[in-house]
């Protein structure tokens, strides 16, 4: 099994984390998280959403979380922009990276954003070309790849299809999404086989949910179709408003644990995340959803009462 040496980690949890939270998060939370995150060694970081308020309440602040954060060399800031308002916002914060959205199945596209994957396209056709007059990075999203909760089976050429829409935008990056967290390692290999006769191994990346506690396995499979970027989110933060019972990304602390043991650099300090991971969830009134985070942490608890 030909592995990469590196993979590359992009950290959604500030932003696909925290924008399904029912209780406000506080700014001053959400910039603490994000420094954390960059002080754990993280390059590219999802910071917010530039999204209607009334859509979206809890990316309200996303002006002030951008304006407040530290911009270190080497380190991306990306943002979600549904349209162009959200993307000369993002502009004006000063991103590095935007990051726009198609749905593979229809009837997502339909009850997600009231149109069809071909308009949605379309929409973001000026976004696409404002991100290259401007230079920043442009990120997809290709949601609901393996599964949609109102068509069930999603068809994988209609995969194909919508990445090869969002390569002919001019993507930098396009993220193939399991955003209800159904699919399986079988699956993902023939969906990435697909996709990449379409769209270089290079330009690909994954991003896995664990609903069904398949995204660990997942990522693995994806690893092994040749994809060496991966989203994650602290502490399994996230889900799905649109699919009922779906449960966070995969935990950027059960990713990066996986990654050292197969012998693969991340650039990220587990130790730093695994703190982190506990911080939020704590202040969020809730255990973490990152087994190895909780593991890692019990093992220190243990420690430090013995040597008490």
């Amino acid at each position: 099994m030909n592995l990469p040496d590196r993979v590359f980690i992009t950290e959604v949890g500030p932003r696909d984390g925290l924008q399904n939270e029912k209780q406000p998060v506080s700014t001053d939370v959400k910039v603490e998280l994000c420094e954390r995150l960059l002080a754990a060694g993280v390059r590219q970081l999802e910071a917010t959403s530039f999204v209607s308020p009334k859509w979206v309440p809890q990316m309200a602040d996303a002006a002030e979380v951008m304006a407040r954060l530290p911009r270190p060399a080497g380190v991306t800031l990306s943002v979600l922009t549904p349209n162009m308002k959200g993307f000369e916002a993002a502009l004006a914060a000063g991103a590095g990276e935007v990051v726009i959205f198609a749905a593979a199945s229809e009837a997502f596209s339909m009850r997600n954003i009231n149109c069809s994957i071909a308009e949605s396209v379309e929409r973001f056709r000026p976004v696409a070309q404002a991100a290259r007059e401007h230079r920043l990075r442009l990120r997809a999203a290709v949601s609901v790849a393996f599964g949609c909760p109102y068509q069930g089976e999603v068809p994988v050429a209609s995969v194909v299809d919508v990445a090869a829409r969002m390569r002919d935008l001019g993507c930098d990056e396009i993220g193939i999404a399991d955003t209800i967290g159904v699919g399986t390692a079988a699956q993902v290999g023939r969906v990435f086989e697909a996709v990449a006769r379409e769209v270089p191994l290079g330009q690909l990346s994954a991003h896995f949910h664990d609903t069904y506690g398949q995204a660990v396995a997942n990522v693995v499979a994806g690893l092994q179709a040749g994809i060496f970027r991966f989203d994650s989110s602290i502490a399994g933060l996230g889900g799905c408003p649109y699919a009922k019972g779906a449960t966070g990304n995969v935990a950027t602390e059960d990713v990066v644990y996986l990654m050292h043991g197969l012998g693969i650099e991340t650039g990220l300090d587990l130790d730093a995340l695994v703190e982190t991971g506990q911080w939020i969830s704590r202040l969020l009134g809730r255990a973490s959803a990152s087994r190895a985070g909780n593991a890692i942490a019990a093992r220190r608890r243990a420690k430090a009462e013995e040597a008490a």
